[in-house]
């Protein structure tokens, strides 16, 4: 059995009081507010449901077999973890003291079809003139930002621009949490790491994001910007 179906069946036994939204495709969102509170998102509504965990030492252990498996750590002294689910979805967590009322869960699921700038045309999420632009604009290597508030599809309306990069192009992807998945043959995937307890160093965005201009990519796609790194994908726009 490979490391990732061990993940994989491991925390699907974790998760059993959340599974059913989990691999409910209609779910966008789940929300897990201390052991007896969940709410999931479904087409943009939020809604209370029924399930719940045994036990808040129940809800501990799942996000505790989580970080075990990304390698990440949480506990009093770093009670905030991100993560992601072998399906890719995000997952972040915060732990008392620092969540006053219980343990906080918050898994965000991505659809499992990559979508392209056809889909959001035929969908009705973009129109075909800017379907156009902002193909014109990756073929031109022009610098593209994306931004907008939370569950409003950054990430969705990212890959699909990305599937406009011709294939023959190196691409590095860099992210705090691996997400994006490219249907390019040359692409590396770099993910930050946080310093452990243990005197391990990190590795920031902003020193994969330093580390990546040598690495000879013809495009560099970062997934998040929210830090220091934000300096330094501007100082290489204008160069």
């Amino acid at each position: 059995m490979s490391r990732h179906a061990i993940f994989e069946s491991s925390t699907r036994y974790f998760l059993a009081p959340i599974l059913a939204f989990i691999d409910d495709d209609a779910v966008t969102e789940i929300m897990v507010n201390g052991p007896s509170e969940v709410y999931v998102e479904r087409a943009g509504r939020l809604e209370k449901t029924s399930a719940q965990f045994n036990s808040e030492d129940a809800l501990r252990s799942a996000i505790h077999n989580i970080a075990q498996w990304v390698g990440r750590e949480i506990d009093e002294t770093r009670p905030v973890l991100d993560a992601r689910l072998p399906d890719g979805s995000r997952v972040h967590a915060i732990i008392p003291p620092s969540a006053r009322n219980g343990t906080c869960l918050t898994i965000r699921k991505f659809s499992r079809e990559a979508r392209s700038l056809d889909d959001l045309v035929r969908l009705n999420s973009l129109s075909e003139a800017a379907q156009e632009f902002l193909e014109i604009c990756v073929l031109l290597r022009k610098n593209i930002l994306i931004s907008g508030g939370t569950g409003t599809g950054k990430t969705v309306l990212l890959g699909a621009i990305t599937r406009a990069i011709p294939a023959e192009e190196r691409i590095v992807v860099i992210e705090d949490t691996s997400e994006l998945q490219l249907g390019q043959p040359h692409v590396v995937y770099l993910e930050a790491r946080h310093g452990g307890r243990d005197g391990q160093s990190g590795l920031t965005i902003r020193e994969l994001f330093s580390n990546s201009l040598r690495m000879r990519p013809d495009r560099i796609i970062v997934g998040e910007v929210r830090g220091g790194e934000a300096l330094d994908m501007i100082q290489s726009m204008l160069s």
